[in-house]
């Protein structure tokens, strides 16, 4: 079996790929949505297909990136049939196996954390995927999604440390480096649910943890109850494939800074439009502006599209690619469709060493 464990830095997620090495089928269990390239690179350098996408739960710290998978390689998301979301090809209850090649996950239902946890065992219980239910000498927060100390414990009891000492456990997140366990050391070391701890000790400290909701929770959680399906209008596919584009999920078309520059060298590149929505100061200012950019800032946008050839692509720029992200939906709404923004704007731009003219020569 082919195994990887990759790590996303702003939200401490680990997303696994398990391929079968017979006949290349694989699974990606809590892949993120920032991070899909990386991970359809990694399937294709090791010759893998994703069958489908497995996430342990609706997660409320980054969206999942199950959607964007299943647009770029076919596969199925699945995802707990009580979680209620949209979008899921399969709805798994406790007991499922999802089969990669000759090889499978037994799923098990570990609520608790949220009521519709799921964790993934290997066919041998050799390894198990515990999410954010049991983490490396800890577990996850019980105090938001329908979450239940009692039902944690019980879970965790029952679906996780029950499995052999030697199970290896890989757990949704860790916030100290920390990348993998094992149910003899859970069963021993963790302070919250291992050794003599019993159930009313184990709720009086979850009860009393006092934590901040995730910064990202109220747009995580919407996002991932579309299984990541961005909130944008839906595109054509001559509308997608002018350009190297992806759908951030707050729905809004990017192109990055390199391949924008390389497409702008290609023998159509003349035929992209280049909409600079600073104010004329910034333009000229000390991050300059692209080759050929016309200025129409922001406030003046919604009056002067008409200006713009609709039939051509836009691109959008500004400073950091808010302003710019925000130009999109405008251009959107006055029926331009081949429209995108630069993702990071100028200083992206500027930080890739990419050619400016103005003040940045």
């Amino acid at each position: 079996m082919i195994f990887r464990q990759l790590f996303d830095p702003t939200s401490s997620t680990y997303t696994y790929v398990l391929g079968d090495s017979i006949s290349g089928e694989a699974l990606i269990i809590d892949p993120v949505f920032e991070n899909e390239r990386r991970d359809i690179a990694l399937l294709r350098e090791l010759g893998l297909r994703l069958v489908a996408s497995l996430d342990t739960h609706v997660h409320a710290d980054h969206v999942t990136g199950a959607w964007l998978l299943k647009q770029a390689c076919g596969s199925q998301i699945l995802l707990a049939e009580q979680a209620g979301a949209a979008n899921v090809d399969r709805a798994l209850r406790h007991g499922d196996r999802v089969m990669f090649g000759q090889r499978f996950v037994e799923v098990r239902a570990t609520p608790g954390h949220t009521s519709g946890c799921l964790s993934y065992v290997l066919d041998d219980q050799s390894k198990a995927f515990t999410g954010d239910s049991l983490l490396i000498r800890g577990c996850g927060r019980t105090d938001f999604q329908q979450g239940s100390p009692s039902q944690l414990y019980r879970s965790v009891r029952e679906q996780l440390l029950s499995l052999p000492a030697s199970c290896l456990l890989y757990p949704g997140h860790d916030y100290r480096g920390l990348t993998v366990t094992s149910v003899e050391e859970e069963r021993r070391f963790n302070p919250r649910l291992g050794g003599d701890i019993n159930e009313a000790d184990f709720a009086g400290y979850m009860n009393h943890l006092g934590l901040p909701h995730p910064k990202l929770m109220d747009i995580a959680v919407p996002a991932n109850l579309r299984c990541g399906q961005p909130q944008a209008q839906d595109l054509t596919p001559n509308e997608m494939n002018w350009a190297p584009l992806t759908c951030n999920f707050s729905g809004i078309w990017e192109i990055q800074a390199n391949a924008l520059y390389e497409r702008l060298a290609a023998s159509d590149g003349a035929s992209i439009q280049i909409v600079d929505v600073r104010e004329a100061p910034e333009f000229s200012d000390v991050l300059g502006h692209l080759r050929g950019a016309r200025l129409l800032p922001l406030s003046e946008l919604a009056q002067r599209a008409t200006e713009l050839d609709a039939s051509r692509p836009v691109v959008a720029v500004c400073r950091s690619g808010a302003r710019s992200a925000q130009a999109t939906v405008l251009l959107r709404k006055a029926g331009f469709g081949l429209v995108a923004n630069l993702n990071g704007g100028m200083l992206r731009w500027r930080a890739e060493g990419l050619p400016v003219e103005a003040g940045g020569q």
